[in-house]
């Protein structure tokens, strides 16, 4: 028996694909001194009774790039760690039962397209030569991922151990994790029942227990990780003489079929199928004290429960009606995690130094080869090449409870193939963190959504506005809320509005030397006091990391204020930064204080009737004053580019002071109308327009960055080579003949026949009377005057790019009157 291991670089607890895939990819990058551990035998969770999909579709580009990775990986992963693996690369057809579905299709087949894949759009007539047992007559079309098909979760995951085994890490089964143990200095011991292994790092990749691992690195910072465990069930049918006779005649299988609009997927296996449902009345597990989780589920399933998804099954024989002519030789229910959205936590450990999560995989076949791939980056090069906001851990922070995970988890589970409407707020797990004025807010009308968990208004409906779940379920822009964002955008741009703003991340930096250690992390300059500034934040490639507002109330006092998205990620950025021993302290007072922007030219008559601040203070000032008896911070500060200031309050204060800007006369505004009113000025989003997929320089951002500077800062070095090679993207403004949908994220730019390059967020401008589209062209083509077309749900629309300056109000006159 080979010896235990009593160190190691990088523990994995956890043996299923996602963990294995881990191992190996560290080792490939030449961390081979890692150690996978396995309470049971590899593949014991989840991994075993998957039904191993690999799709590449989704209309999130850091998944789609995961997965597209790990069908590239699979393609290729037998030979070349020489592990035999039942691949089948048959090909997919999703069914559309409707245009807003064929819709969401076309914009999946333009970002695949963009990333490499051949993505058709098929008639019903031409899916019906793919599937001849397809019923198609009421169908509006379907989409063919050629990339898409099937692998044994086994053999997937032995093949990516033997690689890793082969490269020098080492896989420990039938050895569960008991605890772990952080040093002084960061570095982890972990326990288990054959011995202690101390290592630098540690990952969570324990499937659907790893909400029990989590609960280990609470002392040292962690949360209970968010996630809940579902009931899924499959079928699989005896054998079908008509699929073993098509399958001889043309010498593949049939493609993968998705009914979405139904819900559920329905492959072959071997001569017969498989039926997956994702049914609404659906069930989770080992939520109460009533069905508790066992300490051990390795290789287990749950009795089979068919009446839940008897109506689905109906409904798949019908659409293959070959399906009913045989019986069910097995069922299988299983435990799958769910994470409240649906995707992984792979990232940095929320609050816990030296930690990673790699778990709550819902899809976790699929995403395997791409997970590992991704994690490794994490731990060995402290960066990734996708931006992976969308599945990192600390996109949850602290209202993540256990009944919202569950109604989170539930949710997601019976909408699995629900389309995400750009209007439509998802009911479940509603009022976690609610603003101080939440009440009035509403009673003026306000329609809600969430934001890091706190409650927002999206806009004001008036009496008779239709504000139906299902009224949102549209892409295009006219609906019950556009003639109210309208008047919305109006009121700022003509009088006064007022939106109530909860939930912005906001950081105290206080103490001796808060000064140079700011100025040594932040790309350019920092306010002087009594001033306002943006500043932002680079890795050590020069991407964008994060973008802060800075108000320096005093030579050593900082206020950081970021996104309400951003709170634990931003937060850790700056922990991690911090010098040992530092005189000076960082302090997180988000939860403390709130935030109503006042704007439009009429703000100073309103704020002037309120308080006795200096209202002729020039743009990007601070000062201190009263309203309505409450102190508040005053910033003459806009996101929605007229002449404004941001109130800052405490919570307790903000209802009076609310009350009396609204009797002043300013007119309630909301989320979606400051989204417009942001785009004409080019203002950026935080991970759409900013993200780690784009440099500062080529983000447009080389007003806030002095290379001269004498503090080296993240990134230096590579802005300075860059600047010195020039840019491959840049940053640029649109004016799109648009039609009724503006650009959704990822929407592809062409010029001469090919992808050139790609909107990061587009809405409708109120005030200039266009559609406008923020995005990422090559280089060569950023001038003004350059004719593109934007494709937006499939069909391509001419945009022209502007000069580099906001379209509204170009010299910042309104907002500096």
């Amino acid at each position: 028996m080979a010896e235990f291991p009593t160190k190691a670089r990088v523990v994995i607890i956890g043996g299923g694909a996602v963990g294995a895939s881990s191992l190996y990819h560290l080792a490939k990058k030449g961390w081979t001194d890692c150690v996978l551990l396995e309470k049971n035998e590899l593949t014991a969770g989840s991994t075993w009774h998957a039904a191993g999909n690999v799709p590449t579709f989704s209309t999130s580009w850091a998944v789609m790039n995961m997965q597209r990775y790990s069908t590239e990986l699979y393609s290729g992963l037998g030979e070349a760690v020489d592990y035999p693996m039942n691949y089948h690369v048959t090909g997919s057809l999703r069914l559309a039962h409707s245009e807003e579905r064929m819709q969401e299709f076309r914009r999946a087949a333009a970002m695949g397209r963009y990333q490499g894949m051949e993505i058709e759009l098929l008639t019903p007539e031409e899916a019906k030569q793919r599937y001849p047992f397809l019923e198609t007559h009421d169908l509006a079309g379907v989409l063919y991922d050629p990339h898409d098909g099937d692998i044994d979760p086994a053999q997937l995951t032995q093949a990516l151990a033997k690689g890793a085994r082969d490269l020098g890490a080492k896989i420990l089964r039938f050895t569960p994790a008991t605890g772990v143990t952080q040093t002084p200095q960061g570095s982890w011991i972990v326990h288990t029942d054959k011995g202690d292994i101390a290592c630098d790092y540690v990952v969570n990749a324990a499937g659907y227990y790893a909400q029990r691992v989590g609960e280990w690195f609470k002392p040292y910072g962690g949360r209970s990780v968010p996630m809940m465990v579902m009931s899924h069930q499959y079928l699989l049918s005896e054998e079908v003489p008509e699929i073993e006779a098509w399958t001889r005649q043309s010498g593949h299988k049939l493609p993968l079929l998705r009914d979405v609009d139904t819900s559920y997927y329905l492959r072959q296996e071997k001569h017969g199928f498989n039926l997956g449902p994702y049914e609404p009345n659906c069930r989770a597990h080992w939520v109460d004290e009533g069905d508790p989780m066992p300490e051990d589920f390795s290789f287990q399933l749950w009795q089979d429960d068919l009446d839940r998804i008897e109506e689905i099954v109906t409904d798949a024989m019908e659409r293959v009606p070959l399906l009913a002519t045989s019986g069910v030789s097995r069922v299988i229910n299983g435990p799958i995690p769910y994470a409240p959205d649906g995707l992984p936590l792979l990232g940095p450990m929320p609050g816990v130094r030296n930690a990673y999560e790699a778990c709550v995989f819902t899809f976790g076949i699929a995403q395997a080869g791409g997970a590992g791939k991704v994690l490794a980056e994490w731990i060995v090069d402290g960066a990734t090449e996708w931006d992976m906001w969308a599945c990192d851990p600390r996109r949850f922070t602290d209202y993540t409870d256990h009944d919202y995970c569950v109604a989170k988890g539930m949710e997601v589970y019976g909408n699995e193939y629900a389309m995400h409407f750009p209007w439509h707020e998802w009911p479940a797990g509603r009022d976690r963190k609610l603003s101080p004025v939440h009440d009035r807010v509403k009673a003026l009308g306000g329609q809600m959504g969430a934001y890091n968990g706190w409650e927002r208004a999206n806009w004001f409906a008036k009496a008779g506005d239709d504000t139906s779940e299902e009224a949102t379920h549209t892409w295009g822009r006219s609906g019950p809320w556009e003639q109210r964002i309208r008047a919305e955008c109006e009121a700022v741009r003509d009088a006064c509005g007022v939106l109530d703003l909860p939930g912005f991340s906001r950081f105290k930096v206080q103490g001796p030397g808060a000064d140079d250690w700011l100025r040594g992390l932040v790309t350019g300059a920092l306010p002087k006091v009594g001033r306002v500034g943006l500043v932002y934040f680079a890795d050590d490639r020069g991407r964008i990391v994060t973008e802060m507002s800075v108000t320096r109330e005093a030579e050593d006092l900082f206020v950081l204020v970021t996104a309400a998205a951003a709170q634990w990620h931003d937060r850790e950025w700056l922990e991690r930064h911090l010098p040992e021993n530092c005189a000076f302290t960082l302090e997180d007072w988000t939860d403390r204080m709130s935030t109503l922007i006042v704007t439009g030219p009429q703000s100073r008559a309103v704020l002037g009737g309120l308080c006795n601040a200096d209202l002729t203070l020039p743009w990007l000032s601070f000062q201190e004053s009263e309203i309505a008896g409450g102190w508040v911070a005053l910033l003459r500060v806009s996101f929605a580019g007229e002449l404004g200031w941001e109130i800052h309050a405490e919570n307790a204060d903000m209802p009076a002071i609310y009350d009396a800007v609204l009797a002043a006369g300013a007119r309630p505004f909301g989320m979606w109308a400051l989204n417009n009113l942001r785009i004409e000025k080019g203002y950026r989003a935080w991970k759409g327009d900013l993200s780690t997929d784009y440099s500062l320089l080529e983000g447009g951002l080389e007003r806030f960055v002095k290379l001269d500077k004498p503090q080296d800062f993240p990134g230096k070095p590579a802005l300075l080579a860059e600047k010195q090679r020039g840019v491959k993207k840049r940053f640029v403004t649109l004016v799109v003949d648009a039609g009724d949908c503006d650009a959704p994220y990822m929407s592809c730019l062409w010029h001469g026949g090919e992808i050139v390059g790609e909107t990061t967020s587009g809405a409708w401008g109120y005030r200039v009377g266009a559609s406008i589209a923020l995005g990422m062209l090559r280089a060569d083509l950023a001038v003004p005057g350059t004719e593109l077309e934007v494709e937006i749900y499939g069909a391509k629309h001419r945009a022209v790019v502007q000069q580099d300056r906001p379209l509204w109000d170009p010299d910042n006159e309104r907002l500096r009157a």
